[in-house]
């Protein structure tokens, strides 16, 4: 019996989606974009493969944080596309699959924000603008965050070593930001690896825990507060002195936005 889904997509010149003949699906190897390294599709163009999967994974982390992985449809998923569900099986071959970009697409915003958050000389900043970074990604997309919490263990063994590995690229970021301070004499020999997880853990926990940090402080003191804690436990007497002057930096800096004159709206 002839398959009922549709041949894969193809891009014609004006950018407009027409119809092939179903082919044999393949995957794009070399290609370091979401999940092309172990996730197939029917879809030989690597720009609308990524383009496609971008939605899907948008689609699909939305709805899979709020109603969870096994209550979530692939046709919902594909209605809040805006296109079908046979569609969707052209980029993922089955509803782990579209959990698998999901949770890539969750940790790429994270990578994504530390390597754009703007770039310092000052190393104990250099740590601070990465944990900050990592706590506003999390504050954005809350119920995103907790996607990865609720949802991996849903996943085949081979998408959950494919997840460890992004998280501990991602991660990275993070460590060698510690690894600089430790190198320039400001923290104390420590495990990178696990202070680097206690750091991310921090951030995770703004987004489990919101229900009562929420109420008790503001993001930006709930950052300041975590970076504080981190630095006094790692801290070497030359680093004392290079955290004493982030800290007056910092109230300089605080004084200035307060002293900025505030432009008003005029009245009509």
């Amino acid at each position: 019996m002839p398959s009922t889904r549709p041949g894969p997509e193809t891009k014609t010149r004006d950018d407009t989606v027409t119809r092939q003949p179903a082919a044999s699906k393949d995957t794009a190897k070399g290609h370091a974009d979401l999940g092309v390294e172990v996730v197939k599709s029917q879809v030989a163009d690597a720009e609308l493969v990524q383009r496609r999967r971008e939605q899907i994974a948008a689609a699909a982390a939305e709805l899979f944080s709020k109603d969870g992985f096994y209550r979530t449809t692939v046709q919902q998923i594909a209605r809040k596309c805006g296109f079908s569900s046979g569609l969707i099986y052209q980029y993922a071959e089955t509803k782990e699959d579209v959990l698998l970009l999901a949770l890539l697409h969750v940790m790429s915003r994270f990578r994504r924000e530390i390597e754009q958050a703007h770039e310092v000389s000052d190393l104990l900043e250099r740590v601070f603008v990465a944990l900050d970074a990592y706590c506003r990604v999390v504050d954005q997309f809350k119920a995103a965050a907790m996607l990865a919490y609720r949802s991996t263990m849903s996943l085949p063994l081979e998408y959950r070593s494919h997840i460890k590995n992004a998280e501990i690229a991602t991660n990275e970021l993070i460590a060698v930001r510690v690894r600089d301070c430790i190198d320039a004499g400001l923290f104390r020999k420590v495990n990178v690896d696990l202070v680097t997880y206690q750091l991310v853990l921090h951030a995770h926990a703004w987004s489990l825990k919101y229900w009562r940090f929420g109420k008790l402080i503001s993001l930006e003191d709930y950052v300041a507060h975590g970076f504080d804690m981190f630095v006094q436990a790692l801290v070497t007497e030359r680093g004392r002195q290079a955290y004493e002057g982030f800290l007056a930096a910092r109230k300089t800096v605080a004084r200035s936005k307060q002293k900025a004159p505030r432009t008003r709206t005029p009245s009509v």
